[in-house]
């Protein structure tokens, strides 16, 4: 397999899922906004010239979430998922697309007002509105972790995808000082060494 990367992006789950499973993998990496990005080479791995992709064989493919179940189903051997008949499945399912569905949209716009775009364009009102928002997504993490190590009875790729959305609802500066399932949430996340050799690549 070869993972297209970049830090601080949404590769990071990719790499830290491909180091909990132990696979091999070739990595080409990248920084964001870098030109090799918008090369036409690249742009036939993925059409947005963005990161994650990921080249397995004669499979190409480009979004994090599905990157993620397609190696789940290929490559993990029932590992980090609960099985498809047990009745922590549907709630594995959830917690794995609340990310994308609830907490990424606002972190995103975000990122867009206070980094991606030039200052005279930014908006502080969007900034602060969106900044808002994903406090409130978080909200439903925070009651989820009461009482528990992770979203699932056990670590699993809910926890690599939402997870990740929490580890960076906190370097994008949202207040997580009322959130303290969550704060530990991060810490144990971040002791993981699958995911500190991920963020070190």
């Amino acid at each position: 397999m070869k993972l297209y990367f970049a830090p601080n992006s949404r590769a990071v789950r990719i790499a830290w899922l491909l180091e909990e499973l132990g696979l091999d993998y070739d990595l080409e990496r990248f920084q964001l906004g870098q030109p090799e990005m918008r090369a036409p080479d690249y742009l036939n791995v993925h059409p947005m010239g963005r990161v994650p992709a990921l080249q397995d064989g004669d499979t190409v493919m480009f979004e994090s979430g599905a990157i993620i179940q397609y190696i789940l189903a290929r490559h993990a051997k029932g590992r980090l998922q609960p099985s498809e008949d047990s009745a922590e499945f549907p709630i594995y399912l959830q917690w794995f697309h609340y990310c994308e569905g609830m907490v990424m949209p606002p972190m995103n716009s975000i990122v867009v007002e206070t980094i991606l775009l030039p200052p005279d364009r930014r908006s502080e009102v969007h900034a602060r509105r969106a900044t808002k928002l994903l406090g409130q997504m978080l909200v439903a993490i925070e009651q989820r972790l009461e009482g528990r190590d992770y979203l699932v009875d056990d670590f699993t790729a809910a926890d690599i995808m939402t997870g990740h959305a929490c580890l960076m609802s906190g370097r994008v500066g949202v207040d997580l000082s009322a959130l303290p399932n969550i704060r530990a949430y991060n810490a144990r996340l971040a002791e993981r060494p699958a995911l500190v050799r991920a963020l070190a690549l």
